[in-house]
C-alpha cells in the first residue's frame, strides 16, 4: 500500500526535515505485519515529494501466538491470508504513519519548528484505498477539515465497465495545513474510511482518537460516524469518546449557531447519505481562524485568551511557534481543568509546557498578571455578563492589563432570524445575558476605543447576509505607537 506527500513549499526538500527522513536515503523500519520504507521519488528547491510504502507479510498478518484477531472484512478460515490489506490502503498504513512519522504527528521539529508550527501547501495521494461509502464519504469526512477532496471510484474491472465501481477510491487531497494536522487527519481517517481495523480496539483507543482529532474531532458533522468507525463499533468506547466530546464542545462554546453553521450534523449516531451541498468548516472553527489571522497580523508574540473556557482557542495558539507565551485564563476552575487536558499538558515537553498559563481569573477585576501582554482575545466572552458589569471588563481589560491588540468577537443578533427555531428576540445560548446588533456593537467598539486610547476595526466571520451581515461579529481594536511608546518610557 502507498501514500505520498507533496510540497510545493520553498524549499521543498526542508520536508524531509519536518518527516525526519533525508532525501538522499531509503529507510525500512518493521512492523508487526510487515515493513515500511520511505523514500522521496523527486526532491528538489520547487517540488519534494515523499512516499511511505507498506509492505504486508500475510503471514505476519494473520499469524502471531497469543495476537486476538480483530475485525476483518473476510469472514471465511482463510481471510486472514487471502485478503486485500498488503494492497489497498487500511487501518495498517494508519499504524506506520504513527510509528515511522512519530515526531511529525506530535508537530515537532529540532531543525524547522517555526515551519513545523506553518500551514504549507500540501498534496496526499492515496492510490487506493478502501471506502466503505464511497467518494461521497471521502469528500465528507476530509472537506470539512480545509482540504479540496478527489475521490475517484476505481472500476471493478476496466475490461468489464458494465460491472461498476469496485469498494475502492483513488484519493487526492489538496490544501494548506500544517504538517502535524494533515497526518492527524489521515491517522484518524484512513481506518474510518476502511471501516476494518487489523488489530483489536482496546479502551485507550479513545485516548488516541481524541489526542489526534485535538482541535477539529469535536466540530466536525461527521463526529459521530468518525468515533464509531475508528473505534471499530464498539458502542461503549464511542459513547465514551462521544461524551468526551460534547464535554469539549460545551467548554469551549454553546453549540447552537455552530451546529447550524457547519451544515447537517450526524450527531445522532446514525450514518446518514452524502450531502447535496460541499460540506463546510463550522462557525467556531471559521471564527478561530479569523482570530489567529487578527493575531497574526497584529505581530503579537504573548498572547492572552480572556475566558479560554475548555481551550479550543488555546489548542491553535499553541500550535504556532510564532506565539511564544500563551496565558489562557477563566473565572471556572472546571474550565481550566479541561483545558489543560485538552492540552495535554502533563505529557507535553517542558520547553514546549514553559510557554502555557493557565491562570484563575475573572475578567471583571484588575490582575496584574495580565499586563504587559502584546494582543488579548475575548472570544465569545462579553454576551456572559450582565451589562451592567461591562464597564468593570473595559476597566479591567482595556484600562488596566492594556494590551497592545484586542481582538473580540460576540453574536450578530439580527442573523439570529436565519436559524431554524431561533427566531427575532431569541439568543443562541440560554446563558446569553444580551446580544447586540451591529450598530450596537459598533457603538460600543467606537466607545471603548475612544475611551482608552484604541484605534478600530470591525468586520465579520461566517456567511454575510446582504441584509443581515455576518453570523459573528469580529472587532480588532490596536493602541497607537504613540501610546504604546509613551506608556513604555514611563
Amino acid at each position: 500500500m502507498l501514500l505520498t506527500l507533496t510540497t510545493t513549499h520553498r524549499p521543498a526538500t526542508d520536508l524531509g526535515h519536518l518527516l525526519v527522513k533525508h532525501p538522499d536515503r531509503v529507510q525500512s523500519f518493521d512492523l508487526p505485519a510487515g515493513t515500511a520504507h520511505v523514500l522521496y521519488p523527486e526532491a528538489d528547491e520547487a517540488r519534494c515529494t515523499a512516499a511511505l510504502l507498506v509492505e504486508v507479510d500475510p503471514l505476519k498478518l494473520g499469524g502471531g501466538r497469543g495476537r486476538r484477531q480483530a475485525t476483518t472484512p473476510d469472514s471465511f478460515t482463510l481471510g486472514q491470508y487471502v485478503n486485500d490489506r498488503p494492497y489497498a490502503t487500511s487501518s495498517l498504513l494508519s499504524s506506520a504513519l504513527a510509528k515511522v512519522l512519530r515526531s511529525a504527528l506530535r508537530g515537532e521539529s529540532r531543525d524547522r519548528p517555526q515551519l513545523a508550527a506553518a500551514a504549507i501547501p500540501l498534496e496526499v495521494r492515496v492510490p487506493v484505498l478502501r471506502c466503505r461509502g464511497g467518494a461521497e464519504l471521502a469528500v465528507r469526512v476530509f472537506a470539512p477539515l480545509g482540504w479540496t477532496v478527489a475521490a475517484i471510484p476505481i472500476p471493478l474491472d476496466e475490461a468489464y465497465p458494465e460491472w461498476g465501481d469496485s469498494r475502492y477510491v483513488d484519493l487526492t487531497l489538496t490544501g494548506t495545513l500544517r504538517l502535524a494536522d494533515a497526518l492527524n487527519h489521515l491517522y484518524v481517517l484512513l481506518p474510518v474510511l476502511d471501516d476494518a481495523k487489523h488489530y483489536w480496539v482496546a479502551p485507550d483507543e479513545v485516548d488516541k482518537l481524541l489526542r489526534a482529532g485535538a482541535g477539529w474531532l469535536a466540530d466536525h458533522p461527521e463526529r459521530a460516524l468518525i468515533t464509531r468507525r475508528y473505534l471499530a463499533h464498539r458502542r461503549a468506547l464511542a459513547g465514551e469518546a462521544m461524551a468526551r466530546l460534547a464535554e469539549l464542545r460545551l467548554a469551549d462554546e454553546p453549540p447552537a449557531d455552530d451546529s447550524i453553521e457547519g451544515g447537517p450534523s450526524t450527531g445522532d449516531g446514525i450514518e446518514s447519505g452524502p450531502s447535496t451541498e460541499a460540506p463546510r468548516a463550522s462557525l467556531a472553527v471559521r471564527r478561530r481562524e479569523a482570530v489567529l489571522a487578527a493575531l497574526r497580523d497584529s505581530g503579537a508574540s504573548r498572547v492572552l485568551d480572556l475566558g479560554c473556557g475548555g481551550g479550543a482557542l488555546l489548542t491553535a495558539l499553541v500550535a504556532d511557534r510564532r506565539f511564544t507565551e500563551v496565558v489562557g485564563t477563566d473565572v471556572s476552575s472546571q474550565a481550566l481543568a479541561l483545558a489543560a487536558r485538552r492540552l495535554r499538558l502533563d505529557r507535553l515537553p517542558e520547553r514546549q509546557r514553559d510557554r502555557i498559563r493557565l491562570w484563575q481569573s475573572a475578567l471583571t477585576y484588575r490582575d496584574d498578571r495580565l499586563r504587559g501582554y502584546d494582543a488579548a482575545v475575548l472570544m465569545e466572552v462579553v454576551e456572559h455578563l450582565d451589562p451592567p458589569r461591562l464597564p468593570a471588563l473595559e476597566d479591567a481589560v482595556f484600562g488596566h492589563a492594556r494590551p497592545g491588540t484586542v481582538v473580540v468577537t460576540t453574536p450578530n443578533v439580527e442573523y439570529n432570524v436565519r436559524y431554524e427555531g431561533l427566531g427575532a428576540g431569541r439568543f443562541r445560548h440560554a446563558d446569553h445575558r444580551f446580544e447586540w446588533t451591529r450598530a450596537e456593537f459598533a457603538a460600543w467598539v467606537d466607545r471603548v476605543a475612544t475611551a482608552h486610547g484604541y484605534t478600530a476595526t470591525i468586520g465579520g466571520v461566517g456567511d454575510e447576509d446582504p441584509e443581515l451581515g455576518c453570523p459573528t461579529q469580529l472587532a480588532v481594536l490596536s493602541r497607537t505607537d504613540t501610546d504604546i511608546r509613551k506608556e513604555e518610557t514611563t
